[in-house]
């Protein structure tokens, strides 16, 4: 048996039937094209062999990605290969179990005898609201371009990884659903972030100095008001809870704590009690102390 491992190899081994070289420019690999080809035995003289009757399932290919991508052992050193597997983690639908997911596993066990990933991320099935598979025969979904138009692909983004989708469940899709994060989530956010601006702005207006605001995250951190102490704990608890979750690819928990976070703990307590504490004395700390929380807020988001 002869195992061809690339097309350069292939034209260098192998010959038409009627015993002509093959084309230099020769390079489709599909079965009508290199069934015909012969390749003579290395153990037998005179003896010409044709391509094997078994094909591999295409899952092999999907399988072989830890090692096709680096071209590894050909181009990639086992040092720099060792480097890069097993991958930290991996992400697909829960359909890939028997695909995907069990190929990678397959082949890497024949090679290396280990998994090729650390973690594995299952994401469920998404349905259409009547809870049938969504089908393009039937057209029971909403075009994805028009939602994303209509409400930003930041609040289909959260809808999603606030369902039960993310933990390997289905989930029946409703577009009220993506309009509900954009009206509880995303505009108080925005509103909150505008409410910045413009006492950012008036203060830039009312000071004698002619000084542009300019952030300076240890000032606010240092503000003695009952308020921004809580708030400032409170962000710095979410940043940890985040930081650890995702360690972790917990990823169902972030998005619930956070929404929580800044839709009630920072837009519902903090943007109605401000404006009485907006004097000229505080209004600068204040603006400082907002401009750390909606930045914050955005990174993590």
């Amino acid at each position: 048996m002869v195992a061809i491992g690339s097309v350069a190899e292939l034209r260098a081994k192998c010959e038409l039937p009627d015993g002509s070289q093959i084309p230099m420019d020769f390079s489709d690999l599909h079965r009508e094209s290199v069934d015909s080809l012969v390749v003579a035995s290395p153990s037998r003289s005179g003896v010409f062999l044709h391509r094997v009757d078994e094909v591999f399932d295409c899952w092999f290919e999907s399988g072989s990605m830890p090692y096709a991508q680096l071209h590894y052992p050909f181009e990639c050193s086992e040092k720099e290969f060792l480097k890069k597997f097993p991958a930290d983690f991996i992400a697909e639908g829960l359909d890939q179990t028997r695909g995907w997911f069990y190929t990678l596993m397959v082949i890497s066990t024949a090679l290396f005898n280990k998994p090729a990933f650390k973690n594995l991320i299952v994401n469920g099935l998404v349905l259409a609201a009547d809870g049938k598979k969504m089908s393009k025969r039937l057209k029971n979904y909403p075009d994805p371009t028009l939602v994303i138009n209509a409400h930003g692909a930041d609040a289909l983004r959260l809808y999603l990884i606030n369902s039960p989708v993310v933990k390997g469940e289905t989930i029946k899709f409703v577009e009220s659903g993506v309009r509900g994060v954009l009206r509880d989530v995303l505009l108080p956010w925005f509103n909150a972030f505008r409410f910045f601006t413009q006492q950012a702005s008036r203060w830039e207006i009312q000071n004698s100095t002619g000084k542009k605001f300019t952030q300076d995250n240890d000032r606010a951190k240092k503000s003695q008001n009952i308020m921004d102490i809580w708030i400032m704990a409170s962000l710095d608890s979410l940043v940890h809870f985040v930081h650890e979750e995702m360690r972790t690819y917990r990823l169902y928990t972030v998005v619930p704590r956070y929404s929580s976070c800044v839709h009630g703990a920072y837009f519902q307590i903090r943007t109605p009690l401000t404006p009485p504490r907006l004097g000229p004395p505080t209004q600068h700390i204040l603006s400082r102390s907002h401009y750390t929380d909606c930045d914050d807020y955005t990174t993590i988001g």
